[in-house]
């Protein structure tokens, strides 16, 4: 790891310093691109897990994470920044990771950052009307600067592209269309039963045949991110919850291992076992609802209704112990908000062998089913080396040959007390993303199993003292959701509110690789292509 350290601050000039175990490369603007081109070349750095942009007061800037595909445990960090003004640049480096695309475009949005070289400099979540960018801390909000509109984005300023690229030394602005004049444009969504959110896809066809898909998002943005500098760090765990409402007890647990970690605040070991039967529970409850989405897709409504049924079982234990169904609303800072219902156990253990009758169930009723598998064998390719790329995290990377799952990775909560397999399949196709779902809920019944007569005695929870101040610094903490690697990155001045939260989103990169694998396909595969990767957009516009 001292190796590319070493390399970088000798050839660019970086400043290198360590925290919580990651090294740091502090770079000038001029330098980022080089400096990522060669960690990627020179020492496979394959794999952009997140982009955070930030305002740092005098200047606006973007942190790097980065990984290896081979070692994907360090995570290197790279920083620059640019000046505060009307126009800030720095240089993309999107012709590196194809992942970058779309976070640029948020790190745009947000903060006015223009990439040079980047193709296509649209506002990502923001109507291309908006007034300012939002996360500056200089941001005027003013309701009269950007009043409710009365009616939708034309789609011409959809469309328009905007890019700056370098010739000769020289900027060079430009604007593009997205189509061309002839080509045959059909709108998905945003209100559409079968997107699975207020996603709208702005689809070309060439007859039954898709060319090309513009995704676009931002129809429930709301502002999650800037709501959380205005919170105390209890107050934003709520927000988690609600960012992908299917796997939200995890994106929870993230936030609070994010918060304990940085408190220096030790877990009581029951609080912990809890914790992580609950995100096992949460997995298998959002796979159910992944599976049964994506057959009524193909046209089962029946399966949809098997996947509720089970489903149901999951959120009646919730319930019981948390108060809350979809949103249980369960592990805080410091531990669980309470111990478990004297029934938890029994109710835990009487569903597993259930769920795995159940299982042979949905086997036997769809993924046999000739109609099906002719629907999904053969569609939809997504190779190890773009899923890499893109970033597609979870069971859509998994799918594809790539082993990426945080449990194995970098075990947290009691991940490394339980054995389990991390479920990899190597053709990539959407047969692949179908099935493994499947076989993952096995694994989290194995986990369950292994755990639910272990949960040791004593407190479930071990409260601050006080009001929860985190110490001044940057905390990143990462943890597998049902749809892949959710991240939380906290910027702390040592106050009761922090001064930034990121969360990455692994739903976005799932989207970007829909636009990879649609082309070619017929447009009534496109839907199903789409449930394949089971992105849920709340996730997305955050």
């Amino acid at each position: 790891m001292k190796e590319p350290i070493e390399k970088i601050a000798e050839l660019y000039n970086a400043e290198t310093t360590e925290n919580g175990g990651r090294y740091e490369l502090t770079l000038a603007k001029e330098n980022i691109h080089d400096a990522a081109a060669y960690l990627k070349r020179e020492y496979g750095y394959d794999f952009l897990l997140e982009m955070v942009g930030m305002d740092y007061g005098d200047t606006l800037g973007v942190i790097y994470y980065l990984s290896q595909s081979t070692n994907p445990a360090p995570l290197l960090v790279l920083k620059t920044s640019t000046e505060k003004s009307d126009y800030p640049e720095l240089y993309s480096v999107c012709d590196l990771w194809d992942s970058a695309e779309f976070y640029e475009r948020e790190v745009y949005d947000f903060f006015g950052i223009m990439f040079i070289n980047h193709p296509d400099m649209r506002r990502i979540f923001l109507r291309s009307d908006w007034n300012g960018y939002p996360l500056r801390k200089d941001y005027d909000a003013n309701p009269e600067l950007n009043p409710i509109p009365h009616r939708n984005e034309f789609l011409v300023d959809m469309e328009r592209v905007p890019s700056i690229t370098m010739s000769m030394g020289k900027e060079i602005e430009t604007t593009r269309s997205l189509f061309d004049h002839d080509e045959y444009i059909v709108n998905f969504g945003p209100q559409h039963p079968a997107m699975h959110g207020v996603l709208h896809l702005r689809v070309s066809l060439d007859g039954e045949v898709v060319k090309s898909v513009d995704p676009n998002f931002g129809y429930i943005h709301r502002g999650v991110e800037k709501l959380c500098e205005r919170y105390t760090y209890p107050q934003i765990l709520h927000l988690t919850d609600r960012l992908d409402y299917l796997s939200g007890t995890i994106n929870r647990h993230a936030f609070c291992l994010c918060c304990e970690k940085a408190l220096g605040l030790e877990v009581p070991e029951r609080a912990v076992y809890i914790r992580t039967i609950f995100d096992e529970l949460t997995r298998i409850a959002s796979h159910l609802l992944g599976w049964g989405s994506m057959c009524m897709d193909m046209g089962s409504i029946t399966a949809f209704i098997y996947g509720m049924r089970d489903r149901e079982k999951i959120m009646d234990i919730f319930e019981e112990t948390a108060g809350g169904r979809l949103m249980a609303n369960y592990s805080v800072i410091g531990g669980v908000a309470n111990d478990i219902h004297p029934n938890f156990v029994k109710r835990v253990k009487e569903f597993i062998p259930y769920m795995r009758k159940m299982m042979k169930e949905h086997h036997l009723f769809f993924t046999g089913n000739p109609i099906a598998r002719g629907r999904m064998d053969g569609i939809g390719y997504l190779s190890k080396e773009k899923a890499i790329s893109i970033g597609a995290t979870g069971p859509g990377g998994r799918a594809s040959g790539w082993r990426n799952d945080i449990r194995k990775i970098e075990p947290y909560a009691v991940y490394d007390k339980v054995d389990f397999e991390e479920v990899i399949r190597a053709d990539g196709l959407t047969f692949d993303r179908y099935v493994i779902r499947l076989d993952e809920i096995e694994q989290s019944l194995r986990i369950i199993e292994q755990l639910i007569d272990r949960i040791p005695e004593g407190a479930f929870l071990n409260k601050p003292k006080g009001v929860v101040k985190l110490p001044a610094g940057e905390y990143f903490q990462r943890v597998e959701n049902a749809r892949g690697q959710f991240c939380v990155h906290i910027t702390s001045k040592g106050d009761a509110k922090p001064y930034r939260v990121k969360f990455r989103s692994p739903c976005l990169t799932l989207v970007s690789a829909l636009k990879e694998v649609a082309p070619t396909h017929k447009i009534a595969d496109l839907i199903m292509l789409g449930a394949s990767f089971d992105y849920v957009i709340p996730c997305i516009d955050r």
